[in-house]
């Protein structure tokens, strides 16, 4: 399935592993670029050692392209230096406006993706010479930068930068939803929720649970997890810290119930109630209750699989889909 996005990295299928915190590691982007997709790390919060030790790893196991994300609302110089030195094809910017960055990025043979939330936002960044835009609807899991829908976002940033390839965001988690980002005009999807499931991904078996169990309604979009990343709105499973902060008559941060409550240990130390993190596979203690992110595609999450079989899944069934609707708009 050939589209702009495709043409550009030189990937197989227009399908990116959105990058999610915690839960990503060098094995499910490998795992994603192996079998088509472009897999990318999330290392906003990594040492810049640390970050040039992922990249190596991540080459250790694919030869295809690969792509790192930093958010913006922390510093990110040392890293980006770090991810620009080891080759990264593709470095996207989250959460800040990637114009400072973009001549450096491209000095050094490094494509530039922005997440964006309206035309006008993708206007800015396709005037600052980014390469992709990351149309990130409301409906998306983990930190969340707009209130739009994906619908209607994705045709406003395919019309306002219509030379640019764009990437359908937020509740997308089936071939159904990649056809739809392609029909809007996006040339591909950036998936997250269904990849979280995946075997690769590196979250606690009990978060992985809640995802395969959870429907289209069992998501929040709040800013209750916020000890970390202050001023963030996100997108997470209710669980009973929610439901407890929502008795409690809904209290501004400081005065909430169990603030700051170790609930969670793992070996770098513990997990609070409301803080930003994601429980990985090595937490113990309360998981239900820390910060499960999901986005409203959760519904199509029903089982564990290997990250390939997701990617070969949504694109061969994105193609059918859209070829029988061809075929029958030509009847």
């Amino acid at each position: 399935m050939k589209t702009a996005f495709t043409d550009l990295l030189g990937v197989a299928a227009p399908l990116v592993q959105a990058p999610m915190g915690g839960a990503t590691s060098p094995e499910l982007a490998a795992a994603v670029s192996n079998a088509g997709g472009l897999g990318m790390l999330a290392l906003s919060w990594h040492p810049p050692e640390a970050v040039r030790a992922e990249i190596r790893r991540t080459r250790e196991l694919t030869t295809r392209p690969f792509g790192v994300n930093l958010v913006l609302a922390f510093p990110q110089d040392e890293r980006l230096a770090v991810c620009l030195e080891e080759g990264v094809r593709l470095i996207s910017f989250f959460w800040g406006d990637p114009a400072p960055f973009v001549a450096r990025c491209h000095a050094a043979g490094a494509l530039v993706a922005s997440t964006v939330a309206s035309g006008a936002m993708a206007r800015a960044a396709a005037g600052a010479g980014v390469d992709v835009l990351v149309a990130q609807g409301w409906e998306a899991g983990g930190h969340v930068l707009g209130e739009v829908a994906t619908l209607p976002l994705v045709r406003a940033v395919v019309e306002a930068a219509p030379d640019r390839p764009v990437l359908a965001a937020g509740g997308i988690s089936d071939a159904h939803g990649l056809a739809a980002a392609l029909a809007l005009g996006a040339a591909g999807a950036w998936v997250g929720t269904r990849f979280l499931a995946s075997q690769e991904a590196q979250i606690h078996p009990a978060y992985r649970a809640r995802l395969i169990a959870a429907d289209e309604t069992a998501t929040v979009h709040t800013s209750l997890f916020d000890l970390g990343w202050p001023d963030a709105p996100h997108r997470v499973l209710r669980n009973t810290t929610y439901e407890a902060w929502l008795q409690a008559g809904s209290p501004v941060t400081g005065a909430r119930p169990g603030e700051g409550e170790p609930l969670a240990r793992t070996p770098r130390g513990p997990l609070s109630r409301y803080q930003a993190a994601t429980p990985g596979p090595d937490a113990e203690g309360a998981i239900e209750a820390l910060s499960l992110w999901a986005g409203q595609g959760v519904s199509g999450v029903r089982q564990a699989q290997p990250a390939a079989d997701i990617v070969r899944e949504l694109s061969d069934g994105a193609d059918r889909i859209l070829v029988e609707l061809g075929r029958r708009a030509k009847a």
